[in-house]
């Protein structure tokens, strides 16, 4: 397993702290994002996932904790927009250039809005896909906002 990718890669040029962490990734599990937190050992609502949805015809990038399903009316209203839906997985890997199961919100092909949930700075560090099924890293939620030029609000259903 590489211990680099275009995410750690882009980070590193940014001058950006993180840490990686790699586990035994499975594609038969109901929730990757669980089974990633589990296999690590840290709690679900610190292991976020990255979503790929189209508010109107814009793609936006969601980032919530793993143990919380997004709203899709919340990141509507949030992104100006009136309908969100999620894409497909072959459109999320050819805009995001990864796969799913190790899409990442940093370094992807073609650069969307990104919106982190409220909860996320809550943590004094997150864990996010690295860009590589079975890779993730550790980074402190100010500093994803930062390099991503991202906003955070409530996304997530109640």
């Amino acid at each position: 397993m590489a211990k680099s990718t275009r995410a750690t890669a882009a980070l590193d040029k940014a001058g950006i702290r993180y840490g990686l962490h790699a586990y035994d990734y499975s594609a038969d599990v109901d929730s990757k994002g669980l089974a990633a937190a589990q296999a690590l050992g840290i709690v679900p609502a610190r292991m976020f996932k990255t979503l790929m949805a189209w508010v109107d015809k814009q793609p936006v990038i969601a980032v919530i904790p793993s143990d919380q399903r997004l709203s899709l009316k919340k990141l509507a209203a949030h992104c100006g927009g009136k309908h969100a839906q999620m894409m497909d997985v072959a459109e999320a890997e050819k805009r995001s250039g990864y796969k799913v199961g190790g899409i990442t919100p940093f370094a992807q092909q073609r650069p969307a809005r990104v919106v982190f949930a409220t909860s996320a700075e809550q943590h004094e560090t997150l864990y996010i896909n690295a860009g590589q099924r079975g890779l993730l890293l550790d980074i402190a939620p100010a500093m994803a906002l930062q390099v991503l030029q991202a906003d955070h609000t409530d996304i997530c259903e109640a």
